[in-house]
């Protein structure tokens, strides 16, 4: 096995022995296809001239049994193919998944889509279908066009040419559609994939007026793609048409150059029929593949999507496991460009967050605070630096294993298809007693109880009828959940009231308690009162960072110095990105 393989490539290599017995059933089937051609050939030969009841018999019993036995072994390959098709599948679509979501989230969510999993549903399909059994019947064309030669070279000779030209055919079809239905796709997959975004913006769409502006931007390229499609489709169709011209004159030819085979009394009647028949079933897996050339397209284009992407986005490798964490943070000048961007958003970071500190991030809109949260946890890669949890890369820790110890409250809240239990337990296992205890953390335990179902109420992916502060507050019960020692908290109370802003205030003081790590991102000031230190991001660099208290004061020298350089000549001012810590 090739060390770079893709897994597409090693999944097609573990059924290579099934493909192996479709070609063998391949080369069955087109021996028995010869059949009606020598029960044709012994009836004008042998049966008709002689009148023979027995040997008509007979010739006809062992026609139905071989033509039986073709059609078991065309179902027995059909069904070899099935099975090929849904272990393909059974092999790819857990990996599949798991590059869909990096893909998702290496790209922040600017290639968020399931094109890959239909991709693997749509060459599951094609490998069941005509298009490839055209492609198991083609190598053996010789077999004909060997009997033909038997009955006369002349016919062997006729379906030599007429097979190269149909073959002929085949390469302009590729050349003058490939490029076309290639463009075709990937337009509509681009459309589709814009479609679904506006999809989950239709309540921003509809309130603004918006949807005549999105919808001509989504028809442009709709008919950008009818227009390549159908231009594609006139090609091929006129060059099937073509084929199957070819296809039917040549019988008809050939059938003219048997006419004048017999009447030179080199060959009788019933080879004259029986040439015609034969170079019919010898054309037809040419014939047929060119009428499924837009399928194979497709199937071609899915491999190498799939393909690629499976290059590009590598299994994990193996991690041994690392004892729990404590929750101890260091960053060695950090630089971090999120997912599709080229521009550093942070620039250098360098600070130790120690276990127990509670963090205060702020700074203006832009600053990277967000950015600063994702990296921390290892959702965003550092591009040069080091960005360590006790000791340790944050990312070479396993994810699902330290992802029990972490809590996340996003600035963006997204709830699942589920129970308000299920949410908050994180999809897994639900245990009661961790559920109640992170909605009491988060003081959501009384409104849940008044929703239609309590716990068990079902939500939807956008919250269903829950505001915005009610989904922030089980967000935040979802963070808490299973006792985390690190809890990092983006605009944790942006959709809150004054109760909740309260509730929020006590949660980080039990999070305290505990000696649990907590940053807290924000731009109102009132939660700022329950933590230790406070860090100030401004344009991706650290303008200062340390207790909560030195860091007020020094901010409070820094205006004091500013109204007094306001009233006397310029001097040095303090150096911006210092740390009190």
């Amino acid at each position: 096995m090739k060390v770079n393989q893709s897994d597409l490539e090693v999944a097609l290599t573990r059924c290579k022995d099934a493909f192996i017995w479709a070609a063998i059933f391949s080369m069955v089937i087109n021996i028995l296809q010869l059949v009606p051609t020598i029960y044709m050939l012994q009836l004008y030969d042998r049966v008709v001239p002689t009148g023979n009841h027995s040997t008509l018999l007979m010739l006809t019993l062992i026609m139905l049994v071989l033509f039986l036995t073709l059609g078991a072994l065309e179902w027995v390959r059909s069904q070899i193919l099935v099975r090929v098709s849904s272990r393909l599948e059974t092999l790819l679509n857990e990996r599949l998944f798991q590059v869909t979501y990096k893909q998702a989230l290496y790209s922040g969510g600017q290639k968020a889509s399931s094109q890959a999993l239909d991709d693997l549903t749509a060459l599951r399909q094609f490998m069941t279908g005509n298009g490839l059994f055209a492609f198991f019947d083609v190598p053996w064309i010789p077999i004909y066009i060997g009997v033909m030669f038997i009955f006369h070279p002349y016919f062997g000779w006729a379906a030599i040419a007429t097979a190269i030209f149909l073959i002929f055919i085949a390469f302009v079809q590729e050349k003058s559609t490939a490029k076309l239905l290639g463009e075709a796709n990937a337009l509509a997959i681009a459309g589709r994939n814009l479609v679904n975004k506006n999809l989950r913006n239709a309540e921003v769409i509809e309130s603004m007026g918006m949807l005549q502006a999105i919808q001509a931007r989504w028809l442009e390229g709709s008919r950008h793609v009818l227009i390549l499609q159908a231009a594609a489709s006139s090609r091929a169709g006129l060059i099937s048409g073509l084929s199957k011209v070819i296809r039917l004159s040549s019988q008809s030819l050939i059938l003219a150059l048997g006419a004048y085979l017999v009447i030179e009394n080199e060959i009788t009647g019933g080879l004259m029929l029986a040439g015609s028949v034969l170079l019919g079933r010898a054309l037809a897996p040419i014939d047929m593949m060119i009428g499924s050339w837009k399928g194979f397209i497709g199937a071609r284009d899915q491999y190498h999507r799939l393909n690629e992407m499976l290059h590009q986005i590598p299994v994990d490798p193996e991690k041994m496991p690392l004892p729990a964490p404590e929750g101890c943070f260091q960053f060695d000048s950090a630089v971090v460009i999120p997912p599709g961007a080229k521009v550093a958003v942070l620039k250098g970071i360098s600070l130790t967050i120690a276990k127990g500190d509670v963090v205060g991030i702020v700074g203006p809109s832009g600053a990277g605070k967000s950015t600063f949260a994702r990296a921390l946890l290892g959702i965003w890669p550092a591009s040069s630096g080091k960005i360590r949890l006790d000791g340790a890369e944050v990312f070479a820790w396993n994810r699902h294993e330290i992802g029990p110890y972490i809590g996340y409250l996003p600035q963006d809240i997204e709830l699942f298809e589920g129970t308000v239990s299920e949410n908050i337990a994180r999809l897994g296992e639900v245990n009661p007693e961790k559920v109640v205890a992170a909605a009491k953390m988060a003081d959501v335990h009384s409104l849940i109880l008044k929703l239609s179902q309590g716990y068990d109420t079902h939500i939807g992916a956008n919250g269903g009828n829950l505001s915005g502060g009610q989904r922030q507050r089980i967000g935040l019960a979802r963070a808490l959940y299973g006792d985390p020692v690190i809890v990092v908290l983006d605009e944790p109370n942006s959709n809150l009231d004054e109760q909740g802003e309260f509730s929020l205030g006590q949660a980080i003081q039990l999070l305290k308690q505990r000696k649990v790590t907590v940053i807290v991102i924000t731009h109102r000031n009132n939660v700022l009162a329950h933590v230790d230190k406070l860090l100030i991001l401004n344009e991706g660099l650290v303008s200062v960072y340390g207790p909560k208290d030195e860091v007020i004061a020094h901010l409070q020298q820094q205006q004091v110095v500013a109204t007094q350089a306001n009233h006397s000549p310029p001097s040095p001012s303090s150096p911006v990105g210092s740390s009190l810590s």
